[in-house]
């Protein structure tokens, strides 16, 4: 099988899921331990209530990476098996997969809400540009 240079961004996305995975137990790891909680304290819905933001936000950034990027792996997969992929396509993966990025460091920062959403917002067009394109391309094409 051919390489395809769809596959980098569809890596990268990978990888930011794996780096802020890490994130989140270097920020959860020690509160749990300095916090001392009780066992009633670690249940999901208290535990929740207990984080500061500072933990929080790279848990709800983890969960936000399974999501509209799972549609993305599909996409890539689906483009190059049926040999679509091209530059338009590898230009619009690697702006889904920078933008999601900016996202990530915001979220997992200093979390501007506004400037997160821009940047979850610019991913999004960039993977609904995709779909869409690659919809007309089956169904019309």
């Amino acid at each position: 099988m051919k390489d395809s240079p769809i596959f980098a961004p569809l890596l990268a996305q990978m990888l930011l899921t794996m780096l802020v995975w890490i994130y989140l137990f270097a920020k959860r790891i020690p509160f749990i331990l300095n916090s001392k909680l009780t066992p009633a304290q670690l249940t999901p819905l208290e535990f929740v209530k207990l984080m500061p933001p500072e933990v929080a936000n790279p848990s709800d950034n983890f969960k936000n990476l399974c999501e509209l990027p799972v549609l993305f792996y599909a996409l890539v997969l689906f483009l190059f098996t049926t040999e679509r992929v091209d530059t338009v396509y590898v230009v619009a993966a690697w702006a889904f997969v920078g933008f999601r990025v900016l996202h990530s460091v915001m979220h997992c920062t200093i979390n501007i809400v506004n400037i997160r959403f821009a940047f979850y917002l610019l991913a999004s067009l960039a993977l609904w540009f995709m779909l869409l394109r690659s919809a007309w391309q089956v169904f019309l094409g």
